[in-house]
């Protein structure tokens, strides 16, 4: 493969999938408790016994919304290209592979980094069920990326809720091969990362050699009950366009938490976070690590264990690209985020061109390319 453009954000979200998938391939003593596709006024939904709901089959982002025209422009444009109404005559394409590289052919994307349903499952309020269905889509995934080896590289869903469950999932994903990184998923409950409760996943995933990854999950949702209709918007707003932000949190507590200290080997990504913030934080950070904080369990400077191990994803962030003295070319990866609404498929070659077009051809190749094809193993000596 001639590596021009790899999205390092890409999505398999949980209402594309195999509407049987988790009821066929639970244990005995966890199918009751799987999300599965029923019928509604408005279609096949996805629900489980007790009463969730993940939306639409084949619906919008990960939540399985309804598609309705006009009212998030790039839905629009994504519908143009006929997704949702595949989606509505039970035509997976973003969960068939065949169909899913026909998208990137569309793109002019070579290859992928498939996050999937690590944050959805926390929706159950049922840890145990969640760690089950984590352990039949990181199978499940396994399966699809074995299709085209050279164009997905699928990251397995691995619970925050149980470190021991957790590692005893990397290992059999390792056991099993054929995924390429590790998704914690992130959710407002999550116990802090500098919490000492975590070091055996440190340690598991230092020892399996893949990349360590973390999705934007939003953080907690406004609560706008009694709110009229133009402030319910507003709060809405306000959480949509800060979302990446909580990331900042996430990022602070490995780092001032030693986890990179003492795991010299770990790669941490952190994904559809936007890049624009990161050079602020780690100025911060430097700073008060130096005015009071020396007697953290640190020998570098924080922003130092960034730039040796970590990496951030955008799908489009203007102002970030400004700032690449301060971020690290090495430390930059370009995303579609197909098929989510707040991503660029299948106008990813305008958007590259409209905001990295002014930079150098190599550091241009590393952003939308070699970065992700080093850390993936995508044959980086073919990569342009």
């Amino acid at each position: 493969m001639n590596y021009q453009v790899i999205s390092a954000d890409g999505h398999i979200d949980l209402p594309w999938l195999p509407p049987d998938l988790f009821t066929a391939n639970a244990s005995k003593e966890f199918k009751d408790r799987m999300p599965y596709v029923t019928d509604s006024a408005k279609g096949p939904i996805w629900v489980t016994n007790n009463g969730i709901q993940f939306g639409h089959q084949n619906g919008m982002g990960l939540a399985g919304k309804e598609y309705v025209p006009g009212k998030i422009r790039r839905s629009d444009r994504m519908a143009a290209e006929g997704l949702y109404e595949d989606g509505k005559k039970g035509i997976r394409r973003v969960a068939d592979p065949d169909l899913r590289v026909k998208d990137q052919d569309r793109d002019g994307v070579q290859a992928e980094v498939l996050y999937g349903i690590a944050g959805r499952t926390m929706r159950l309020r049922d840890p145990e069920a969640a760690a089950e269905m984590m352990r039949i889509y990181n199978q499940w995934l396994a399966d699809f990326c074995d299709a085209y080896p050279d164009r997905f590289a699928g990251l397995a869903g691995i619970p925050n809720h149980d470190v021991a469950a957790a590692v005893a999932e990397i290992e059999r994903v390792v056991k099993r091969g054929g995924l390429r990184g590790l998704e914690v998923a992130n959710t407002v409950d999550m116990t802090p990362l500098y919490e000492p409760g975590w070091e055996p996943l440190w340690q598991v995933v230092d020892d399996s050699g893949l990349p360590l990854h973390f999705h934007t999950s939003g953080g907690e949702k406004p609560a706008t009950k009694g709110l009229e209709p133009l402030q319910r918007r507003q709060a809405h707003a306000v959480y949509i366009t800060g979302f990446q932000m909580g990331m900042s949190k996430l990022l602070m507590e490995i780092i001032y938490g030693g986890v990179l200290e003492a795991h010299p080997g770990l790669r941490l990504v952190i994904a559809e976070s936007g890049i624009g913030w990161i050079p602020y934080l780690l100025e911060r950070m430097d700073l008060e690590w130096e005015d009071q904080y020396k007697d953290l369990t640190l020998t570098m400077k924080p922003s130092d264990y960034w730039h040796r191990q970590c990496k951030a994803t955008y799908q489009s962030d203007k102002v970030g690209l400004r700032l690449l003295d301060v971020l690290g070319e090495d430390n930059v990866m370009w995303g579609s985020d197909y098929p989510h609404m707040d991503g660029v498929w299948p106008d990813s070659q305008e958007f590259i061109d409209n905001e990295l077009g002014h930079l150098p051809a190599e550091t241009r190749a590393k952003i939308v390319c070699g970065n992700a094809a080093r850390l993936y193993g995508f044959s980086v000596n073919k990569v342009n």
